[in-house]
């Protein structure tokens, strides 16, 4: 895997397995908060999580590090993880639906 060299990144997840019912969302955003990111995460009807996140590169990559691991009771089967330009997101929350 190859992370961008730019100073300020975006990291699309989507995270697979028993991720949903777990506390997950609010895992990752309080750790996106900690670190002081931007971004979202949401529940898929498809039982996957998705998150998005915006930041410095090597605080990103730590919340990359943190999802691939997940709150205790998760099971993470597989990680799908893009990089895309950022797109100035305000703040980090947790989205109630996929079309918000």
């Amino acid at each position: 895997m190859t992370v961008p060299t730019a100073r300020r990144v975006r990291a699309h997840l989507w995270v697979m397995g028993w991720v949903q019912g777990v506390g997950f969302r609010f895992f990752v955003q309080r750790a996106a908060q900690q670190l002081g990111l931007v971004g979202f995460v949401r529940n898929l009807p498809d039982r996957r999580l998705e998150v998005a996140v915006e930041g410095p590169q090597a605080d990103v990559q730590a919340l990359v590090d943190a999802v691939r691991t997940g709150p205790s009771g998760a099971v993470i089967n597989a990680v799908n993880l893009i990089w895309e330009e950022p797109r100035g997101e305000a703040g980090f929350v947790i989205r109630t639906n996929e079309h918000a």
